[in-house]
């Protein structure tokens, strides 16, 4: 083989190299794109899942704060119920009283 046909198929063979790299690396390029997008993704999923927890945690707050509330107002009536029986019971017993003792009913 002559100097000039090793020289020629060398440059050929630096040629394809060249583009065997070229390809190489737009296809790593596109990889780490699609990486970085499947990436973003992944990110904005969270995100989400962050704010539904964030609102989940809000009305399981809200939900407590109304039962508090509707425990406290239940506790009221039932404490007004029984001033409300108390009073009526001292009544009652105080008519037995004075019809048993014969005193006037008022």
């Amino acid at each position: 083989m002559a100097a000039e046909e090793i020289t020629s198929s060398v440059e050929t063979i630096e040629t394809e190299a060249e583009k065997i790299l070229e390809e190489a690396q737009k296809k790593a390029s596109g990889i780490i794109l699609k990486g970085r997008d499947e990436a973003g993704k992944i990110t904005s999923g969270e995100l989400s899942l962050k704010e539904i927890e964030k609102e989940q945690a809000q009305t399981i707050a809200a939900a407590r704060k109304q039962a508090d509330q509707e425990v406290e107002n239940a506790k009221k009536k039932a404490a007004g119920i029984r001033d409300g029986a108390v009073k009526k019971t001292g009544k009652i017993v105080e008519r037995m009283v004075n019809i048993v003792t014969g005193a006037e009913l008022k």
